[in-house]
This record gives structure tokens, C-alpha cells and sequence, in this order.
């Protein structure tokens, strides 16, 4: 791209998320969901924001809690779009007597509370994979370098474990992208891209003019959840709370070392989240050297959970994102 075109660039803060057949886009106002069914045909839903808060919007506080409404708010778009498209249950299934009380006594409020267990078992795992594992894993490093020369590699601890993450997290990426299950959905997630940047450009949604564009996108989400990892090695650096430093200061055994180090670092989430946030936010702002190092380990990784999209998965996101594109369009400038 040219650099007076990088700078007619209309940036948005419209985002999405790949649903199952289809995609959500949240613009300033409204969100949108357009699902393709089984009959073919697009269903598309349309819900009003609710009104942001002071929090939405300070600097290092609005981080976090964006983050975790918008987990929330994936998992339901995630359900409702499993529905939609029909692939919740090809067959309807007679319910259990169990089944049958459960939707009686609770309704609606039933999936509500799943998707809330849902959502709290996916960051548990989450925690368990990049906070507990990679700490787990240097103990046994400890234990083989000898009693006498864990002082001395202690303080690569926080590098070796950040590394470690990064690792896990590419290495599961790649393994999910091999499904053929989640292929589609990587798939609507490049339509999802494409889209986002045909409207920054001016250009009129169609599918002719969405699909030349790059699948690849700065402020994307997963981008997000790599940076997110970046910036945790370079705090755990910078506050080095490591297993022997609890040792020494408390005198307690590894086992409890390694449970106070692993509290530290979730106590330290929402502080690396919200600074995160505010990169990201500078790098799709502006364009120069240091925003395209910050970038570039994202748009790497959007190789693995990106994939071209066809002409159907095109339609249902300029569907979506027609829906949300505000009357006042500075009302969307990122």
C-alpha cells in the first residue's frame, strides 16, 4: 500500500469476532451477527450497545474490562450463531426428564448460566496452560540443575517461562488450524478482515472489492493475545517475582514458592492486559516503525488463524457490517 493511501485510511474501531457460518461486527452504536443457514440465506440479528461508561474509556483501567465483556459477548455470539446456522443440533433430541426440569425451572436464564461456566472454564484453562505449566516446568528445571544452581539461573526465570508461553500458544494455533472443523471459521475470520479493511479504504462492500484485501489486520484479536504475552515477559522481567526470590524473602518450601510466584502473575493479568490495550490501540492508531515492530509478530501469527475466505463467508461479512456502520462516521474513528 501506498503511503498517501496509508494515509486516506479511514481507521475504525469496528472489530469482529468468526462465529460458526458467520460473523459479528461491533461498531460504536450497534452489534451485528449475520449467520448463514442451512436454507442458504443470511439470518442476521442486530442488538443496540449499551451505553459506555467512564471505565470503557480511561486509559489503563478500560483495558481489562473491555477484554472481559468482550469474552462475554463471544461466547454468546458463539452459542447464538451455533444455533442459527443449525450445527447446535442436526437432529433435535428428546430431552431427559433432568434436561426437561432444568429448562422448565430456569429458562433462559439456563444458558446464561453455561455460557457464564463456559466462559470461566476457558480462562481457567487459559491460566493453567500460561501461568501454571511454563512455572511447573521450570521447578523441573530446578530440580536438575541441583539444589546449588538455582540462585544462578533464577533470574531468567520470567524470559524462560515467556518464551515458553509464546511456544504453547503458536504451537496450539497451529494444531487447531489443521481441523478441518474450525478451517470455515478461520475462513469467515479472513472475511472478517478483508471487510473491515475494503470500508477503512472508502471502497464500496462488495464482494469484488472485499476480496482483494489483506486477511491480515493490526488491531486484530489475536494480535491482541500475543502482545498480551510480549508484554507479560518484559513486566515479569522488570518486577522479577520468582520462586527463589520467595524462598529467600519467606523461607518456604519450592511447592509454596512456585503457588505464591503463580498468585503474583494472576494478580498481574488485569495490570499487563490494560497496558496491552493501550499498545494496540497506539498501533493501529499510527503508522511507523515502532507501530510495525509492535505489529508484526500478530500479522505473523494471523497466517495460522486466518484463511481465505469464499464468495459466501464474503457476504455474510459485508452483511454484518453494513449493519453497524455508523450515519456519522467520525463516530468510529479509531
Amino acid at each position: 500500500m501506498e503511503k498517501k493511501e496509508k494515509e486516506k485510511l479511514h481507521r475504525t474501531t469496528i472489530g469482529g469476532q468468526a462465529l460458526i457460518e458467520g460473523i459479528m461486527m461491533k461498531g460504536p452504536e450497534k452489534t451485528a451477527m449475520a449467520v448463514r443457514k442451512k436454507d442458504g440465506e443470511i439470518a442476521i440479528e442486530e442488538k443496540v450497545n449499551k451505553q459506555r461508561k467512564w471505565y470503557n474509556k480511561a486509559p489503563f483501567i478500560r483495558g481489562t474490562i473491555n477484554f472481559v465483556s468482550q469474552l462475554a459477548d463471544g461466547y454468546y455470539y458463539l452459542s447464538r450463531s451455533a444455533e442459527l446456522s443449525g450445527t447446535a443440533d442436526d437432529e433435535e433430541e428428546e430431552m431427559s426428564k433432568f434436561e426437561k426440569w432444568l429448562d422448565d425451572k430456569f429458562g433462559d436464564k439456563l444458558m446464561g448460566a453455561i455460557m457464564t461456566i463456559a466462559m470461566v472454564l476457558g480462562i481457567g484453562l487459559a491460566i493453567v496452560l500460561f501461568v501454571f505449566v511454563p512455572t511447573w516446568l521450570y521447578m523441573l528445571i530446578e530440580w536438575a540443575v541441583g539444589e546449588a544452581n538455582k540462585a544462578v539461573i533464577a533470574p531468567f526465570q520470567s524470559l524462560f517461562e515467556g518464551i515458553l508461553k509464546i511456544i504453547i500458544f503458536i504451537t496450539y494455533m497451529w494444531v487447531v488450524s489443521k481441523m478441518s472443523s474450525i478451517r470455515r471459521t478461520y475462513e469467515y475470520h479472513g472475511a472478517e478482515h478483508k471487510t473491515i479493511f475494503c470500508y477503512e479504504k472508502g471502497l464500496d462492500l462488495t464482494v469484488a472489492n472485499v476480496k482483494p484485501q489483506t486477511r491480515f489486520h493490526p488491531r486484530c484479536g489475536t494480535s491482541f493475545i500475543f502482545l498480551v504475552l510480549l508484554i507479560s515477559i518484559l513486566i515479569y522481567s522488570v518486577v522479577p517475582i520468582t520462586n527463589q526470590m520467595f524462598i529467600d524473602t519467606f523461607g518456604v518450601s519450592d511447592m509454596i514458592a512456585m503457588i505464591l510466584r503463580v498468585s503474583s502473575k494472576i494478580l498481574l493479568l488485569p495490570v499487563i492486559v490494560s497496558i496491552s490495550y493501550e499498545v494496540i490501540r497506539l498501533a493501529g492508531r499510527y503508522d511507523n516503525i515502532l507501530t510495525k515492530i509492535i505489529s508484526a509478530p500478530g500479522l505473523w501469527l494471523q497466517r495460522l488463524t486466518t484463511k481465505e475466505p469464499d464468495k459466501s463467508e464474503i457476504e455474510a461479512a459485508i452483511a454484518a457490517m453494513k449493519a453497524v456502520i455508523p450515519a456519522d462516521k467520525e463516530s468510529d474513528k479509531w
